[in-house]
């Protein structure tokens, strides 16, 4: 980085780092990618650097290759109108870096530092408001949000991240964007959320969300768990109970947006139960779970995330009991799925400190199962078709019809067998099962 703006610098241009990059490395924290703004014009760096990809040069954006490692370097400009609310119409170079860091979204975000000179560039108070821990945006907020919806969501998720506090006037601007915020693309709204969990107290993200109605834009079922009452065992509303699962679940985004949506169908579920007159929310786990699926396909959510937040949504009632035999433990491998048993149990741990009752007795159960769990694997007992003595081709050889859908039923069935009882795993004991069953037309 240092040696690109030497470059641009014997080429007689000025360049800066900055950004988030010059924001965190301030705060010590950890740089994933520098940038690089500079008074030259993108056709220049290309002949200044050999190793140039024109990845955005119509914005002023190429990538600098150097010593193996990409660098975006970006001409100074200012920009035009935002008519789609998202990118400007157009952009104009500029020769002064403190207009080029007036189109920055918020105070802390629009620092520029030269590294040859040593100087820091702070034409907004970004310095002050990164001590104070506020984040406000540059120039009047309501212009900055209305040039890019996703601006508002950035602010919540800088909240979370950089563990900050809205400026009061950044806040009250932010219900206005809304309708910017809704040209957003999905893809974008996807990395944010994924982005805010990684901070250490996500729930803040939210919470600023919540209260400014993004989530009115993004997923306004969770709104409905707000001053929703549960029942005895917990000390929380849905929402605030919710907000505590979120922090206290294991750092992976995925983990987190189960975290996130694992009773977002309670309050479609909740009734008065006629014994006790408590609250109950009878198979909220599994409209959870179908409620789940279809927003995270909305939001572009790749195959095996869907299937793991969705899976750990459905089994997150885990309702052990000590009553359980070897082979309810086994079951509940299978139905769980051994790949899900890790993370669902981090979620049901997390659950239970979410509850702010009954919390020792809950953990002290997972323990329990999670020790049983341990042991059932140590010892090698079938959890799976492929863990069965015999495959499909055995299973064929018994079958006039040859192999079909019944090869996998016939499977399914020795397994729930197998794991009532791990001893008739072997060949010997499976053949005889496996002919009857053919022969019944399984």
């Amino acid at each position: 980085m240092l040696d690109i703006c030497k470059e641009l610098r014997s080429a007689g241009e000025r360049a800066w780092v900055v950004g988030g990059c010059v924001r965190d490395t301030l705060r010590g924290d950890r740089v994933n990618d520098w940038d690089v703004a500079t008074t030259a014009r993108p056709e220049k760096v290309q002949k200044v650097f050999r190793k140039v990809i024109p990845t955005g040069i119509d914005h002023g954006t190429v990538t600098v290759l150097w010593k193996g490692q990409p660098f975006e370097v970006t001409t100074l400009r200012g920009e035009g109108a935002y008519s789609d609310g998202r990118r400007p119409d157009h952009v104009v170079f500029v020769e002064d870096i403190d207009r080029d860091l007036a189109r920055r979204d918020f105070t802390v975000n629009a620092l520029a530092y030269d590294p040859v000179d040593g100087q820091l560039v702070d034409p907004f108070g970004g310095l002050a408001d990164m001590k104070s821990k506020v984040l406000r945006a540059v120039g009047e907020p309501s212009e900055r949000f209305q040039e890019d919806g996703l601006r508002i969501l950035r602010g919540a998720r800088f909240v979370a991240t950089l563990d900050f506090e809205l400026d009061p006037g950044t806040e009250a601007a932010f219900r206005g964007a809304l309708d910017t915020f809704r040209k957003v693309s999905p893809e974008r709204v996807r990395e944010e959320w994924m982005k805010a969990m990684k901070a250490e107290t996500p729930s803040r993200a939210f919470e600023v969300m919540r209260r400014t109605g993004i989530l009115e834009v993004t997923y306004p079922e969770l709104l409905e768990q707000v001053g929703c009452e549960q029942n005895q065992w917990h000390a929380y509303d849905v929402w605030n109970h919710t907000m505590r699962v979120l922090d206290e679940s294991a750092a992976d985004p995925v983990e987190r947006i189960a975290a996130l949506l694992h009773d977002v169908a309670k309050p479609r579920t909740r009734a008065k139960s006629d014994k006790t007159g408590d609250w109950t929310f009878y198979h909220h786990e599994k409209l959870g779970a179908d409620m789940a699926e279809r927003w995270l396909r909305d939001y572009r959510f790749s195959n095996q995330e869907r299937e793991l937040v969705v899976g750990l949504i459905r089994h997150h009632l885990i309702c052990y009991s000590n009553e359980w035999s070897d082979a309810a433990v086994r079951r509940f491998i299978k139905r769980v799925g051994r790949e899900r048993v890790d993370p669902l149990l981090r979620l049901g741990k997390a659950d239970a400190l979410g509850k702010g009752r009954n919390v020792d007795e809950e953990l002290a159960a997972l323990k329990e199962l999670r020790g049983r769990i341990d042991k059932t694997i140590e010892e090698g007992n079938a959890l799976t078709t492929r863990d069965l003595a015999i495959g499909g081709k055995e299973v064929v050889e018994h079958l006039e019809g040859g192999a079909g859908p019944i090869v996998g039923e016939i499977l399914r069935t020795l397994l729930d067998r197998v794991i009532d009882d791990p001893s008739l795993n072997t060949r010997d004991k499976l053949m005889p099962m496996v002919e009857a069953l053919a022969k019944r037309g399984q």
